[in-house]
Protein backbone atom coordinates (compact mmCIF):
# COMPACT_ATOMS: atom_id res chain seq x y z
CA UNK A 1 0.00 0.00 0.00
CA UNK A 2 0.94 3.66 -0.28
CA UNK A 3 1.44 5.58 2.94
CA UNK A 4 2.69 9.01 3.97
CA UNK A 5 5.94 8.52 5.87
CA UNK A 6 7.92 10.84 8.13
CA UNK A 7 11.36 10.43 6.55
CA UNK A 8 13.02 12.25 9.45
CA UNK A 9 11.90 14.73 12.11
CA UNK A 10 11.52 18.19 10.67
CA UNK A 11 9.54 20.61 8.53
CA UNK A 12 6.50 19.56 6.42
CA UNK A 13 8.77 18.63 3.49
CA UNK A 14 9.88 15.49 5.38
CA UNK A 15 6.47 13.94 4.60
CA UNK A 16 6.77 11.67 1.55
CA UNK A 17 4.68 8.97 -0.07
CA UNK A 18 6.22 5.54 0.36
CA UNK A 19 5.35 1.86 0.09
CA UNK A 20 4.48 -0.21 3.16
CA UNK A 21 3.26 -3.79 3.61
CA UNK A 22 -0.52 -4.07 3.88
CA UNK A 23 -1.48 -4.19 7.57
CA UNK A 24 -3.20 -7.32 8.88
CA UNK A 25 -6.05 -7.03 11.40
CA UNK A 26 -5.73 -9.03 14.60
CA UNK A 27 -8.21 -10.08 17.26
CA UNK A 28 -10.84 -7.41 17.82
CA UNK A 29 -9.71 -5.41 14.80
CA UNK A 30 -10.86 -4.66 11.27
CA UNK A 31 -9.12 -3.47 8.12
CA UNK A 32 -10.35 -0.29 6.43
CA UNK A 33 -9.72 0.73 2.82
CA UNK A 34 -9.12 4.41 3.52
CA UNK A 35 -10.88 7.03 1.41
CA UNK A 36 -9.93 10.01 3.56
CA UNK A 37 -7.66 10.76 6.54
CA UNK A 38 -8.07 13.66 8.96
CA UNK A 39 -5.17 15.98 9.79
CA UNK A 40 -4.66 16.90 13.44
CA UNK A 41 -2.23 18.93 15.54
CA UNK A 42 -0.68 15.78 17.12
CA UNK A 43 0.36 14.70 13.59
CA UNK A 44 2.40 17.89 13.32
CA UNK A 45 3.98 17.25 16.72
CA UNK A 46 4.83 13.68 15.69
CA UNK A 47 6.40 14.93 12.46
CA UNK A 48 8.65 17.32 14.35
CA UNK A 49 9.73 14.61 16.80
CA UNK A 50 7.80 16.03 19.74
CA UNK A 51 5.08 13.38 20.13
CA UNK A 52 6.43 9.84 20.62
CA UNK A 53 4.32 7.06 19.10
CA UNK A 54 2.64 4.92 21.79
CA UNK A 55 4.03 1.38 22.18
CA UNK A 56 2.62 -0.91 19.52
CA UNK A 57 1.20 1.87 17.34
CA UNK A 58 2.17 2.43 13.71
CA UNK A 59 4.87 5.01 13.01
CA UNK A 60 2.76 6.21 10.07
CA UNK A 61 1.01 9.42 11.19
CA UNK A 62 -2.75 9.86 11.21
CA UNK A 63 -5.29 9.42 14.01
CA UNK A 64 -8.60 9.27 12.11
CA UNK A 65 -9.84 7.70 8.89
CA UNK A 66 -13.00 6.98 6.94
CA UNK A 67 -13.58 4.33 4.33
CA UNK A 68 -14.88 0.82 3.70
CA UNK A 69 -14.38 -2.30 5.80
CA UNK A 70 -12.29 -4.86 3.92
CA UNK A 71 -12.00 -7.68 6.47
CA UNK A 72 -11.42 -8.33 10.14
CA UNK A 73 -12.33 -10.29 13.24
CA UNK A 74 -15.68 -11.72 12.15
CA UNK A 75 -17.05 -12.25 15.66
CA UNK A 76 -16.06 -8.78 16.86
CA UNK A 77 -17.51 -7.17 13.74
CA UNK A 78 -20.77 -9.08 14.06
CA UNK A 79 -21.10 -8.09 17.72
CA UNK A 80 -20.69 -4.45 16.73
CA UNK A 81 -23.12 -4.74 13.82
CA UNK A 82 -20.47 -4.34 11.10
CA UNK A 83 -19.68 -6.39 8.00
CA UNK A 84 -17.26 -6.10 5.07
CA UNK A 85 -18.35 -3.36 2.71
CA UNK A 86 -19.79 -1.11 5.44
CA UNK A 87 -18.66 2.52 5.49
CA UNK A 88 -17.09 3.48 8.79
CA UNK A 89 -14.95 6.16 10.39
CA UNK A 90 -12.45 5.28 13.07
CA UNK A 91 -10.15 6.69 15.72
CA UNK A 92 -6.72 5.04 15.52
CA UNK A 93 -3.47 5.35 17.48
CA UNK A 94 -1.51 5.81 14.24
CA UNK A 95 -1.39 4.61 10.65
CA UNK A 96 -4.16 6.84 9.30
CA UNK A 97 -2.16 8.42 6.44
CA UNK A 98 -2.32 5.26 4.35
CA UNK A 99 -4.47 3.44 1.80
CA UNK A 100 -5.22 0.69 4.33
CA UNK A 101 -5.52 1.05 8.10
CA UNK A 102 -6.22 -1.35 10.96
CA UNK A 103 -8.59 -0.14 13.69
CA UNK A 104 -10.04 -1.69 16.86
CA UNK A 105 -13.68 -2.53 16.19
CA UNK A 106 -14.73 -0.63 19.32
CA UNK A 107 -13.20 2.58 17.98
CA UNK A 108 -15.18 2.43 14.72
CA UNK A 109 -18.48 4.17 14.08
CA UNK A 110 -20.80 4.02 11.08
CA UNK A 111 -20.51 6.98 8.74
CA UNK A 112 -23.47 9.19 9.68
CA UNK A 113 -26.24 9.19 7.08
CA UNK A 114 -25.74 11.85 4.44
CA UNK A 115 -22.04 12.42 5.08
CA UNK A 116 -19.23 11.92 2.58
CA UNK A 117 -16.05 10.02 3.44
CA UNK A 118 -14.20 13.34 3.62
CA UNK A 119 -16.70 14.69 6.15
CA UNK A 120 -16.66 11.45 8.12
CA UNK A 121 -12.85 11.42 8.30
CA UNK A 122 -12.98 14.81 10.06
CA UNK A 123 -15.04 13.46 12.97
CA UNK A 124 -13.29 10.89 15.19
CA UNK A 125 -10.29 12.66 16.72
CA UNK A 126 -12.10 15.88 17.61
CA UNK A 127 -15.42 14.29 18.57
CA UNK A 128 -13.81 11.66 20.82
CA UNK A 129 -11.62 14.37 22.39
CA UNK A 130 -14.44 16.85 22.99
CA UNK A 131 -16.83 14.27 24.42
CA UNK A 132 -14.19 12.82 26.74
CA UNK A 133 -12.94 16.16 28.01
CA UNK A 134 -15.91 18.53 27.92
CA UNK A 135 -18.71 16.14 28.87
CA UNK A 136 -17.04 13.28 30.77
CA UNK A 137 -14.11 15.00 32.48
CA UNK A 138 -15.53 18.56 32.42
CA UNK A 139 -19.10 17.41 33.26
CA UNK A 140 -20.68 20.19 31.18
CA UNK A 141 -24.46 20.20 31.55
CA UNK A 142 -27.31 21.94 29.76
CA UNK A 143 -27.70 25.48 31.06
CA UNK A 144 -24.01 25.88 31.93
CA UNK A 145 -21.45 28.05 30.12
CA UNK A 146 -18.42 26.73 28.23
CA UNK A 147 -15.39 28.82 27.24
CA UNK A 148 -13.62 27.32 24.20
CA UNK A 149 -10.09 28.51 23.52
CA UNK A 150 -9.31 28.47 19.79
CA UNK A 151 -12.86 28.30 18.50
CA UNK A 152 -11.95 27.87 14.82
CA UNK A 153 -9.62 24.89 15.29
CA UNK A 154 -10.90 21.39 14.56
CA UNK A 155 -11.47 20.89 18.29
CA UNK A 156 -13.03 24.33 18.59
CA UNK A 157 -15.65 24.00 15.86
CA UNK A 158 -16.63 20.62 17.30
CA UNK A 159 -16.86 21.87 20.88
CA UNK A 160 -18.95 24.90 19.91
CA UNK A 161 -21.49 22.86 17.99
CA UNK A 162 -21.68 19.95 20.40
CA UNK A 163 -22.08 22.13 23.48
CA UNK A 164 -24.76 24.26 21.82
CA UNK A 165 -26.66 21.23 20.54
CA UNK A 166 -26.68 19.79 24.06
CA UNK A 167 -28.00 22.96 25.68
CA UNK A 168 -24.99 24.95 26.89
CA UNK A 169 -24.06 28.60 26.39
CA UNK A 170 -20.78 28.94 24.50
CA UNK A 171 -18.13 31.65 24.56
CA UNK A 172 -15.32 31.12 22.05
CA UNK A 173 -11.98 32.84 21.58
CA UNK A 174 -10.20 33.37 18.26
CA UNK A 175 -7.30 35.40 16.91
CA UNK A 176 -9.07 37.72 14.47
CA UNK A 177 -12.41 39.43 13.94
CA UNK A 178 -13.07 37.20 10.92
CA UNK A 179 -12.47 34.09 12.99
CA UNK A 180 -14.71 35.44 15.74
CA UNK A 181 -17.43 35.91 13.12
CA UNK A 182 -16.90 32.29 12.06
CA UNK A 183 -17.38 31.15 15.68
CA UNK A 184 -20.67 33.05 15.91
CA UNK A 185 -21.83 31.54 12.62
CA UNK A 186 -21.13 28.08 14.04
CA UNK A 187 -23.44 28.86 16.96
CA UNK A 188 -21.26 30.41 19.66
CA UNK A 189 -23.22 32.89 21.77
CA UNK A 190 -20.21 35.18 22.12
CA UNK A 191 -16.75 35.40 20.54
CA UNK A 192 -13.69 37.13 21.98
CA UNK A 193 -10.73 38.29 19.90
CA UNK A 194 -7.89 37.35 22.23
CA UNK A 195 -5.46 39.62 20.37
CA UNK A 196 -7.42 42.78 21.16
CA UNK A 197 -9.36 41.78 24.31
CA UNK A 198 -8.54 40.17 27.65
CA UNK A 199 -10.52 36.95 27.40
CA UNK A 200 -10.79 36.51 31.17
CA UNK A 201 -12.22 39.99 31.75
CA UNK A 202 -14.58 39.58 28.80
CA UNK A 203 -15.78 36.17 29.99
CA UNK A 204 -16.55 37.65 33.40
CA UNK A 205 -18.33 40.61 31.82
CA UNK A 206 -20.39 38.39 29.54
CA UNK A 207 -21.49 36.25 32.48
CA UNK A 208 -22.35 39.20 34.71
CA UNK A 209 -19.34 38.53 36.92
CA UNK A 210 -20.36 34.94 37.63
CA UNK A 211 -17.74 33.28 35.45
CA UNK A 212 -17.89 30.22 33.20
CA UNK A 213 -18.54 26.66 34.31
CA UNK A 214 -16.05 24.88 32.05
CA UNK A 215 -12.98 26.01 30.11
CA UNK A 216 -11.59 23.85 27.29
CA UNK A 217 -7.94 24.89 26.99
CA UNK A 218 -5.46 23.96 24.24
CA UNK A 219 -2.89 26.61 25.21
CA UNK A 220 -1.89 26.17 28.88
CA UNK A 221 1.17 28.28 29.83
CA UNK A 222 0.21 31.74 31.02
CA UNK A 223 -3.42 31.21 29.98
CA UNK A 224 -4.04 29.00 33.01
CA UNK A 225 -3.93 31.78 35.61
CA UNK A 226 -6.48 33.86 33.70
CA UNK A 227 -8.69 30.83 33.09
CA UNK A 228 -8.78 30.10 36.80
CA UNK A 229 -9.77 33.74 37.38
CA UNK A 230 -12.79 33.52 35.09
CA UNK A 231 -14.19 30.23 36.41
CA UNK A 232 -17.45 30.27 38.33
CA UNK A 233 -17.83 28.50 41.66
CA UNK A 234 -17.33 24.74 41.21
CA UNK A 235 -15.90 25.49 37.75
CA UNK A 236 -13.75 23.03 35.81
CA UNK A 237 -10.66 23.81 33.71
CA UNK A 238 -9.74 21.03 31.28
CA UNK A 239 -6.34 21.25 29.55
CA UNK A 240 -5.89 19.12 26.42
CA UNK A 241 -2.79 20.68 24.83
CA UNK A 242 0.12 22.88 25.83
CA UNK A 243 0.77 25.07 22.79
CA UNK A 244 1.59 27.99 25.10
CA UNK A 245 4.03 26.10 27.32
CA UNK A 246 4.23 23.31 29.88
CA UNK A 247 4.59 25.46 32.98
CA UNK A 248 1.72 27.40 34.54
CA UNK A 249 1.17 29.41 37.70
CA UNK A 250 -2.24 30.28 39.15
CA UNK A 251 -3.93 31.33 42.37
CA UNK A 252 -4.40 28.36 44.67
CA UNK A 253 -6.52 30.63 46.82
CA UNK A 254 -9.11 30.95 44.05
CA UNK A 255 -9.12 27.17 43.63
CA UNK A 256 -9.87 26.77 47.32
CA UNK A 257 -12.47 29.51 47.67
CA UNK A 258 -14.38 28.64 44.50
CA UNK A 259 -13.93 24.85 44.78
CA UNK A 260 -12.37 24.68 41.31
CA UNK A 261 -11.12 21.65 39.42
CA UNK A 262 -8.01 21.87 37.23
CA UNK A 263 -7.59 18.73 35.16
CA UNK A 264 -6.47 17.50 31.75
CA UNK A 265 -5.91 14.46 29.60
CA UNK A 266 -4.41 13.02 26.44
CA UNK A 267 -6.43 10.54 24.40
CA UNK A 268 -3.92 8.73 22.18
CA UNK A 269 -2.31 6.47 24.84
CA UNK A 270 -5.59 5.48 26.53
CA UNK A 271 -6.68 1.82 26.21
CA UNK A 272 -9.07 0.54 23.58
CA UNK A 273 -11.77 -0.09 26.17
CA UNK A 274 -11.73 3.57 27.23
CA UNK A 275 -12.04 4.80 23.64
CA UNK A 276 -14.73 2.23 22.85
CA UNK A 277 -16.86 3.61 25.70
CA UNK A 278 -16.53 7.09 24.20
CA UNK A 279 -17.56 5.70 20.80
CA UNK A 280 -20.73 4.27 22.30
CA UNK A 281 -21.58 7.59 23.96
CA UNK A 282 -21.06 9.41 20.66
CA UNK A 283 -23.23 6.92 18.79
CA UNK A 284 -26.02 7.37 21.33
CA UNK A 285 -25.91 11.09 22.01
CA UNK A 286 -24.13 12.82 19.10
CA UNK A 287 -24.53 10.78 15.91
CA UNK A 288 -28.30 11.52 15.81
CA UNK A 289 -27.48 15.25 16.05
CA UNK A 290 -25.12 14.95 13.08
CA UNK A 291 -27.71 13.05 11.04
CA UNK A 292 -30.37 15.68 11.87
CA UNK A 293 -28.06 18.50 10.79
CA UNK A 294 -27.84 20.05 14.27
CA UNK A 295 -24.09 19.40 14.16
CA UNK A 296 -22.19 19.49 10.88
CA UNK A 297 -18.61 18.76 9.89
CA UNK A 298 -16.62 21.88 8.99
CA UNK A 299 -14.08 21.13 6.26
CA UNK A 300 -11.64 23.91 5.43
CA UNK A 301 -9.47 22.15 2.83
CA UNK A 302 -8.71 18.79 1.28
CA UNK A 303 -5.39 17.63 -0.14
CA UNK A 304 -4.39 14.58 -2.15
CA UNK A 305 -2.21 12.26 -0.07
CA UNK A 306 0.82 13.18 -2.16
CA UNK A 307 0.38 16.78 -0.96
CA UNK A 308 0.52 15.91 2.73
CA UNK A 309 3.34 18.42 3.23
CA UNK A 310 1.06 21.23 2.06
CA UNK A 311 -1.66 20.11 4.46
CA UNK A 312 0.78 20.42 7.36
CA UNK A 313 1.92 23.82 6.15
CA UNK A 314 -1.70 24.97 6.32
CA UNK A 315 -2.17 23.45 9.77
CA UNK A 316 0.91 25.27 11.06
CA UNK A 317 -0.20 28.57 9.52
CA UNK A 318 -3.32 28.61 11.72
CA UNK A 319 -5.25 30.16 8.83
CA UNK A 320 -7.84 27.41 8.64
CA UNK A 321 -11.35 27.29 10.11
CA UNK A 322 -12.33 23.69 10.77
CA UNK A 323 -10.70 20.49 9.57
CA UNK A 324 -8.06 19.62 6.97
CA UNK A 325 -8.40 16.24 5.25
CA UNK A 326 -6.22 14.04 3.02
CA UNK A 327 -7.86 12.02 0.24
CA UNK A 328 -6.73 8.73 -1.31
Amino acid sequence: MQAVEITQPGAPAVLRLGQRPDPVPGAGELLIRVAASGINRPDVLQRTGNYPVPPGASDIPGLEVAGEIVSGDAAAMAAAGFKPGDRVCALVAGGGYAQLCVAPVGQCLPVPRGLSDIEAASLPETFFTVWSNVFDRGRLKAGETLLVQGGTSGIGVTAIQMAKALGATVIATAGSDDKCAACLKLGADHAINYRSQDFAKEALRLTGGRGVDVVLDMVAGDYVAREVECLAEDGRLVIIAVQGGLQAGFSAGLVLRRRLTVTGSTLRPRPVEFKAAIAQSLRQHVWPLIESGAIRPVIHSTFAAGDAARSHELMESNQHVGKIVLTW
